[in-house]
């Protein structure tokens, strides 16, 4: 049986998007952190080299490692979530834009395989497709249910970067909620359904595994471990996930699944806000439930919304699975 954590969690990691301060976890380059990253792209451009080969331990850049120490404590002490605005986008070729990115995000963790090819850097973009068994939500336009990234595999990520390049004509509008602020408001209205969540669920992994794998995994959606509430949930990959494995999920899971949703997507829970290009998000992936509302992208090609993600875990190797 999974210990329950059995009191409240305060603020500034339990928080409500209603109680939020409009400027919550942003955080602006400064002049000294643009400089760095301009002469960085220079050098760069001097010397080229594949992103996924470099490492931050191979420059100085003490503005920017300031900086994104002041990131890292936001991830992981609260809010749980950091948007860095400032980044000189427009002042950089494509290529250079994402080497810089990789480096900033890599002050936090290491990055890691974001499939079980080894997909290091992930386009987040609509392809046309629908969301189902092996196609990701993030590659359609569809809308999204709050949820942690890779929340249906072995070893998930400790943060989710995304960098905005580009953004839709409408929606796709970003929504966070503190997990901490989800368990107390369950634990005072519901504590049997609550109990629930730390047993386990079933999830489809996505077809993100080898050919002669289990294609379903079982895990609680909440969990107490080391002093620390971990979230670990997607409604879609455990609908998908039962479906998959051929059973019925029982009546105490599905209340129990179905309070959680009610409690992730109560208006006053979440906060929200529109990308702007050049951003960067990263949110505590064990923490905070994060997701996008649907989209209508441009007829143009070349103005569609497109992200690019990184994950970032300080554990394990850098395989998919750890």
């Amino acid at each position: 049986m999974q210990t329950l954590l059995d009191h409240n969690i305060a603020p500034p990691l339990a928080w409500t998007g209603s109680d939020l301060p409009e400027n919550a976890g942003l955080v602006a380059l400064d002049p000294a952190c643009q400089d760095e990253l301009m002469e960085l792209a220079a050098l760069l451009a001097a010397n080229p080299l594949p992103v996924l080969s470099l490492r931050p331990d191979d420059f100085e850049l003490p503005a920017c490692r300031a900086l994104m120490a002041r990131v890292a404590a936001l991830l992981d002490q609260g809010p749980g979530f950091a948007i860095i605005d400032g980044f000189p986008l427009a002042r950089l070729e494509a290529d250079a834009a994402v080497a810089l990115y990789w480096l900033l995000a890599s002050l936090v963790a290491r990055p890691v395989a974001q499939s079980w090819d080894g997909k290091m850097l992930y386009d987040v973009r609509d392809t046309g497709k629908q969301p189902g068994n092996g196609v990701r939500p993030d590659i359609t336009r569809a809308g999204q249910n709050l949820h942690t990234d890779n929340s249906y595999n072995l070893c998930p990520p400790d943060y989710v970067a995304l960098f905005c390049k580009q953004t839709a004509m409408q929606g796709g509008v970003s929504q966070l909620v503190s997990f901490h602020a989800v368990h107390n408001r369950m634990r005072a209205e519901c504590p049997d359904l609550l109990a629930r969540l730390y047993e386990n669920f079933v999830f489809d992994r996505q077809r993100e595994h080898s050919p002669d794998d289990e294609m379903v995994v079982h895990h609680p959606l909440f969990a107490w471990h080391g002093g620390k509430l971990l979230g670990r949930l997607s409604k879609r990959m455990v609908v998908q996930g039962y479906e998959l494995a051929g059973r019925e999920m029982d009546a105490a899971a599905a209340a129990a699944l179905a309070a959680l949703e009610a409690a992730l997507t109560a208006p006053e829970m979440m906060k929200e806000f529109h990308f702007q290009p050049g951003q960067i998000q990263i949110v505590n992936n064990k923490t905070i439930g994060h997701a996008r509302t649907g989209f209508t992208d441009w007829p143009e090609p070349d103005r569609k919304r497109y992200l690019i993600r990184l994950w970032l875990r300080h554990g394990g190797r850098a395989f998919y699975n750890g």
